[in-house]
């Protein structure tokens, strides 16, 4: 008798290839699609508050950047940790309490410092 695991059921990969008898050439899971529209959005956001303007070569460079940043993202993601909790667990990073580093004031001494009431002899003002 064969027992069966559900780890067959992980194998099955959410993706869209596109429309029937017109595939795209790459392998994207809907969530890819989500991620990368978003991330395309906020680059274009950040191009436009920079001062960039809307035309042909931004915004190719835009898609460039997406691209990237999708890749980098999706190569995080899983089954087991979706991009929410991607995500989430940026955010926890990020706003996590963190140890003090400030340095407080110490105490302040001048007694190691020499202090003379006349002008020292040598090279003085006015070329005498």
């Amino acid at each position: 008798m064969r027992v069966r695991t559900d780890d067959e059921i992980y194998r099955i990969d959410a993706v869209w290839l596109g429309p029937p008898r017109a595939t795209f050439p790459w392998r994207a899971t809907y969530s890819s699609y989500l991620v990368g529209f978003l991330i395309f959005i906020f680059v274009l956001f950040i191009q436009r508050r920079v001062g960039i303007a809307f035309n042909i070569l931004p915004t190719a460079w835009a898609i460039v950047i997406t691209v990237f940043l999708t890749r980098l993202v999706s190569r995080k993601v899983n089954y087991e940790k979706g991009v929410v909790h991607l995500f989430q667990h940026f955010w926890y990073e990020v706003t996590g309490p963190r140890a003090s580093t400030a340095h407080r004031g110490g105490n302040v001494r001048n007694e190691h410092v020499r202090v003379r009431r006349m002008m020292p002899r040598g090279k003085r003002r006015g070329g005498r």
